[in-house]
This record gives C-alpha cells, structure tokens and sequence, in this order.
C-alpha cells in the first residue's frame, strides 16, 4: 500500500485531469474510497483498449479502496458520442445481456470480487435505467442540465457539425445519473474514465452537488498514444481482446513484445504492478543495451501472465522461441493452433499424393512444379524446421506433429501448415 497513493498515480502518468485535487488526494489517503468505471459492453469481450481503467481500478483495490465495475446494460443499448466520428450500431437487449456477462467474467479474472477486506462490487445500471420512465427522468434528471451546458461538452461539440442524434446527445445525462445511482446505492463518490469521458463525468458531478448537495469526484487518465502515431491496441488492423478465443495468448504476448523502444517504458508505468524503482532500474539497462529488450520482455510478461496466467506466458514464450529457432518439433497442438493461426493453411485430403513435390503445388505453396523442385534441391524448403533436399520424399505419419500438423517453410520465413 502506497504511503502516498495519489502521487504514486501521478508518477506511473495515469493522472489527466482532476476535480479538487488537494481534496481528493486527501480523501484517498486517509480512508477508504468508493470509485467506479464504466464498461458498455460492445462486443461479447473487452480489448485492450479498457486494460488500463480495469488495472487502475486494480491499483485503487491494492491500495484499500473499493472498485465498483458498472457493466453498461443500459447505456451499452445506446452508445457513448465521445470522441466518435459516427452513430453506433445499436443492439437488441438479448445480445447487450449477453455481452454484459462475458464482461463481468473478465474482469473477475483481474478485479477481486471475493477479497475479505474490500471486495469490489460489480453493478449493472440497466437495474435502474430499465426501470425509469421518460417522465420521472425528465423531471429529476433532464431539469438539472440546460442545452448549452450540454452543447458546450467537447465530445458532443465535435458531432454537433456532421450530426448527431437525440439519443447519442441524451447519453451525458445516462451516464450522470448512473453516478447518481451509485452514489445513493454504495456511497461511491469517484467516477474514473478515459480523457475523453470528461464531460460526462463532470456532469454526474455536477448532478450529485444539484441533487444531494454533496461532493463527487472525477478523474481522468491519458488516452494512450503510441509513439509512431497508430493507435494503440490494434494489430495489423484488428483489435486484441483479451478473450483467448478472439486473440491467442501468443498473438496478446507478441503485441507487448513488438512495444516500441519509446513506449516500452511508459507502458511498463501505465501496466504493470513493479515498484517504480524497478522500472526505473530496468530504464537505465534498457537505455544502455536497448538491443536486448529488456522492457519489452518485461512488458510481455508481466502483463501476459496478469491477463492469461503463467502458464499462457511460458507457452507464449516457448511458441515465439521455437518460430525463432525454426525448431518447431516440440510444440503441442495448441502451440501449433496459436503460433501459426495466421499462416496459410490446406486440410489434406485422404485422396492427396503426399510427394514434397506434388504437396506443395496442391496445397498452393509452389506455384509449378519447376519451381517446387528448384525450390527443394537449392535446400529452400524444410519440413518442421528440417531442410529436405530429396525430391522424392513422402510425408509419412513421422512427419506429423501432435499427429495432426506438417509445418512447411520456404525461405527463411514464409510458413504454411497442413493439416491431417
């Protein structure tokens, strides 16, 4: 437990903006703390775009407060405008409930909802929003908020140009009222969020000081941005999720690994649990021999075993070692799924003639069977990190891993699998 919490927030960076600071740093030293984050469920997994609210609410539990995890049942039906270029789809309630609880599951796995002393709290506002009628919100909720409070809000401003709709302008007041909601229900005076959920979290403040005359506070952390400019928490265009059926362990570990040198160690702050002397330590051996990695391992590892476990580290490292080594032979059918999920792959038929040279063209590795022989007498091809130089090799039953997989490679790294 940090002597000085809130400073600690601020070295790691993860302090954007605040309200009453000296007040809440106050607070936050001295007792017990209520704070929340919401998550609307828009997809049946988070990505990792959320891990750094879901790890900060881990930090505030370490450190004795209670989180409160608000899963956007309502709110998820809607979507948030903030920051968005366009209306969201929206969702039937079925599929939003359902996502709902894939969320919860996942955050059960970073968050403690069993601890004896503060065990954090999972709520759900379409408890409250679902029950609501238009009238009674109009009179409690809408009367607080005149249009140009709400207008002057920087993520409606940039909507109100290209358009926006009633619903998506009304989402502000949604979520103020969810602070409401948890404020009278658990005592919950913090509202956490990204830099772009300012002004709804300032207008549930606002709502709580009009309704119950009494302080809320609200604090943001930086939108992450990657030092070459992409945006973070995409792969080649997709997004990684932190569900290890949407996104291996091994694909989530190679992310980290792939840090830029300039991200490395601001990452190691935002995303791990390490003392920030040992990042600092790591700092000086990463600056002094940046060819080694060491801040990308680290990265790797601390946040792949927080998200996957030790295990799903170990196999991540041991499926990137072998790819590495091209020693592909000790790797089990999962490592085999996960290392080479996006490589070509043909599902051999019982029909195929399993000569190198005529596999290749079928399975579309070789384009002719000139270039297959060339490719294999000049020692191109190698057959589970094997080079094989004889034309008239047979793939056998010795040659499949885990009795299912022939992994392929031309060169030095285009890979294939075939599949038995």
């Amino acid at each position: 437990m940090s002597s000085d919490f809130f400073q600690e927030l601020k070295d790691r960076g993860l302090v954007f903006q605040v309200t009453d600071e000296e007040a809440l740093k106050k607070q936050l030293n001295e007792e017990s703390v209520k704070l929340y984050i919401g998550f609307d469920p828009t997809a049946d997994s988070l990505h990792i775009g959320h891990l750094l609210p879901i790890l900060t609410l881990r930090r505030f539990q370490q450190n004795g407060h209670v989180p409160i995890a608000l899963v956007g049942g309502g709110t998820g039906m809607i979507g948030d405008p903030s920051f968005k270029d366009a209306e969201r789809q929206l969702n039937t309630l079925d599929t939003v409930q359902a996502w709902s609880q894939s969320i919860k599951n996942q955050l059960s796995g970073i968050i403690d909802f069993e601890s004896k002393e503060n065990p954090a709290i999972v709520a759900n506002n379409y408890e409250w929003l679902g029950e609501v009628s238009l009238i009674d919100f109009l009179r409690d909720v809408g009367k607080n908020f005149t249009i140009n409070y709400m207008m002057s809000k920087e993520s409606v401003k940039r909507r109100i140009e290209t358009g926006i709709s009633y619903t998506e302008f009304a989402y502000q007041l949604l979520q103020a009222y969810d602070f409401l909601q948890l404020f009278e229900r658990y005592g919950c005076q913090l509202q956490l969020g990204g830099s772009d959920q300012w002004g709804n979290i300032t207008s549930g403040i606002e709502l709580i000081r009009r309704e119950k005359e009494a302080q809320a506070f609200g604090l943001t952390m930086p939108l992450i941005t990657k030092a070459d400019g992409t945006k973070f928490g995409k792969t080649e265009g997709n997004a990684v999720w932190l569900d290890p059926e949407k996104t291996s362990p091994y694909e989530f570990y190679q992310f980290w690994i792939n840090t830029d040198d300039r991200d490395a160690v601001k990452f190691l702050k935002y995303f791990t649990f390490l003392p920030l002397e040992e990042i600092d330590a790591i700092e000086k051996e990463f600056n002094q021999a940046p060819e080694k990695r060491l801040a990308q391992r680290t990265l790797a590892k601390e946040v792949t075993t927080l998200v996957h476990g030790e295990k799903a580290y170990e196999q991540a490292v041991h499926i990137s070692e072998a790819l590495f080594s091209g020693d592909v032979k000790n790797l089990t059918a999962d490592e085999i799924k996960q290392g080479f999920k996006n490589v070509p792959s043909y599902q051999v038929k019982a029909e195929d003639d399993l000569n190198l040279v005529e596999i290749l063209i079928t399975a579309g590795i070789e384009a002719s069977k000139r270039q297959a022989r060339e490719d294999i007498t000049n020692g191109a091809i190698y057959v589970n990190g094997d080079r094989v130089q004889d034309l008239a090799h047979i793939l056998s039953d010795e040659d499949k891993l885990a009795d299912a997989y022939v992994v392929i490679r031309r060169g030095k790294k285009k890979y294939f699998v075939l599949q038995f």
